[in-house]
């Protein structure tokens, strides 16, 4: 089938040594990955990201002007970021969290419990039995 063209068609052959694209199921059902990904497609790092941020904002009474300022970013990609639309760097993340005065660690934190919540997994707010039988340690 080296062809100028499909015997059938007049669409060009494809070259030689390409294989066919492969069609998608008929029954609807996509590979490990995309089952995964349709599971929990309503959660997004971002949109988490950008919700933990405006709250702890909004916890200490600060304006939109003021983080921007002090971040040294523009008002308007804060708002973008707080609202989920734009996926703020490691770098610009640091620089809000710093003029916030929060930790990034504690920002994470709270980002990855959201995230465990939206997915049904239960996050423990204790020390697991299992780790204190490992340290040898006594908590009462």
């Amino acid at each position: 089938m080296n062809n100028v063209t499909h015997p059938r068609t007049t669409r060009p052959a494809r070259p030689a040594g390409r294989a066919p694209m492969r069609q998608a199921s008929a029954a609807g059902h996509g590979t490990v990955a995309e089952n995964a990904t349709n599971k929990h497609e309503n959660i997004l790092l971002r949109r988490e990201i950008g919700e933990v941020l405006r709250s702890v904002r909004q916890h200490q009474g600060r304006t939109l002007r003021e983080v921007s300022s002090q971040a040294r970013v523009s008002l308007g990609y804060l708002s973008e970021v707080e609202r989920g639309q734009k996926e703020a760097s490691s770098e610009l993340l640091a620089s809000i969290c710093q003029a916030l005065d929060a930790p990034l660690s504690a920002v994470l934190r709270e980002v990855s419990d959201r995230i465990a919540v939206a997915e049904g997994v239960a996050v423990p707010d204790t020390v697991p039995d299992e780790l204190v039988r490992q340290q040898g340690l006594t908590l009462r």
